[in-house]
């Protein structure tokens, strides 16, 4: 067990290890490739995934309200735990409601669980993404207009995805491995990306960020745990819901706190710590879902 356990995380940590070193030596400037990440390499990725011949939107509402209620379950218990303890709530319940299920949870699903797992985790992906750009933006800023997210090309290759998928168009296979091709560039640079910006980020408020960063994946596990004990979910998608539970803030939580000027100190220091933090919680996670 311990032996797959590795294996599975070997690759994607060591990537992100290689974008970290890379990252404090050489200082690249990813912001275009990022920029090309987002508007182009995961919009394919989720447009592929999406109009798979396995996907089904019907069989996974299930797995889309499990990750509503992990997210808005965070965020409460967030709230609670900031206001008990004298804490800024906008600068804690982001990390916790948002994590990185995208550029940590899309390669742990189909390292961990294989090439079938790919769908269900976009759909996880596409759900969080949604309610970060909407309702994680305006909860730091009230004046944020929500009619943004649907101009997000990921958002936009969902809703494409969806259509094709319920219209029953079938994609020509030339054109669907073309467009599975340019989505497979977007995990590994997702995770190279994620080792760049965690050397580039300092930790400043180490007790917040260790607080933080134990905080999230812990409520984030008890929550999946109870949701499980109620769900009818297929094996795949428990194990799936328990990972996301697990995993740590995302990256996009300090870029959002820096943005709008909420302590984005003690939020970067909550996701590099957290992110750091997954090498104990990721395999705790996976070792409760693994045969």
């Amino acid at each position: 067990m311990l032996i797959r356990i590795v294996s599975i995380l070997f690759p994607v940590f060591a990537i992100t290890a290689l974008g970290y070193f890379v990252g404090r030596r050489m200082r690249p400037d990813l912001s275009h490739a990022n920029k090309l990440n987002m508007d182009v390499f995961v919009p394919a990725l989720v447009f592929g995934a999406l109009v798979g011949k396995d996907f089904r939107l019907g069989e996974y509402l299930p797995l889309l309200f499990a990750t509503v209620v992990i997210i808005v379950g965070s965020g409460l218990a967030g709230w609670a735990v900031a206001r008990a303890a004298g804490i800024a709530t906008k600068t804690l319940v982001p990390p916790m409601m948002f994590n990185n299920c995208g550029n940590l949870g899309l390669p742990l699903a189909v390292l961990a669980f294989g090439e079938s797992a790919l769908a269900p985790a976009v759909v996880m992906f596409v759900v969080s993404n949604v309610l970060h750009f909407s309702y994680g933006a305006w909860l730091l800023d009230h004046h944020t207009k929500l009619t943004t997210v649907w101009r997000s090309p990921s958002i936009l290759a969902t809703i494409a995805g969806l259509a094709v998928g319920f219209l029953g168009i079938e994609v020509w296979p030339p054109l669907l491995m073309s467009i599975e091709m340019v989505g497979d560039i977007s995990i590994p640079l997702m995770l190279f990306a994620l080792g760049v910006r965690l050397a580039d980020s300092r930790i400043s408020a180490v007790g917040f960020g260790v607080f933080g960063a134990v905080l999230r994946p812990v409520v984030g596990m008890a929550l999946a745990w109870s949701l499980l004990q109620v769900l009818d979910l297929p094996a795949r998608e428990q194990a799936l819901v328990l990972v996301y539970g697990a995993l740590p803030p995302a990256v996009l939580n300090y870029m959002f706190a820096e943005r709008y000027g909420q302590e984005p100190d003690k939020v970067a220091s909550m996701v590099l710590i957290g992110n750091l933090a997954a090498v104990v919680f990721l395999p705790i996670a996976l070792a409760l879902v693994l045969d």
